[in-house]
């Protein structure tokens, strides 16, 4: 896995004069089934968020208002996304470290999760990431 394989996912937008509508797929839009769904709001203007990276989740990252920044890394090269359409996604492999930052006023970031909430498949330290990514 590597940073080649994390992309923008541009999701379907049917557009109404009434408010536009986007919608995501399991196993249609993305690779895999939503186990989990959450979302960051109210994120202080200068604070960073994420700081980790996963063993085996993949994720979906997703502006649903405002904007923010996503700096991905595989240990070897270093990517950054600016967030700002609620109808394009971020997908992230495994093995891929993530920062978020540059949340501006009012912005809201989902995020969809192939698997539930488990402590055991995060690497909190960067350094010990890089020691599995390099073995």
């Amino acid at each position: 896995m590597g940073i080649e394989q994390c992309r923008i996912i541009e999701l379907p937008k049917i557009s109404d004069p009434r408010g536009n509508l986007t919608f995501v797929e399991a196993n249609r839009h993305i690779s895999f089934d939503i186990k989990r769904v959450y979302y960051l709001y109210d994120v202080p203007g200068g604070s960073e968020r994420a700081a980790h990276g996963h063993k085996q989740l993949q994720q979906l990252f997703i502006a649903m208002s405002g904007s923010f920044d996503v700096l991905i890394d595989d240990g070897y090269e270093k990517k950054k996304y600016h967030m700002n359409r609620s109808y394009y996604g971020l997908y992230i492999c495994p093995m891929i470290w993530r920062d978020l930052d540059n949340f501006s006023s009012g912005s809201v970031c989902m995020v969809l999760a192939s698997d539930y909430y488990d402590e055991s498949d995060y690497y909190r330290e960067y350094q010990d990431f890089i020691n599995a990514v390099k073995r």
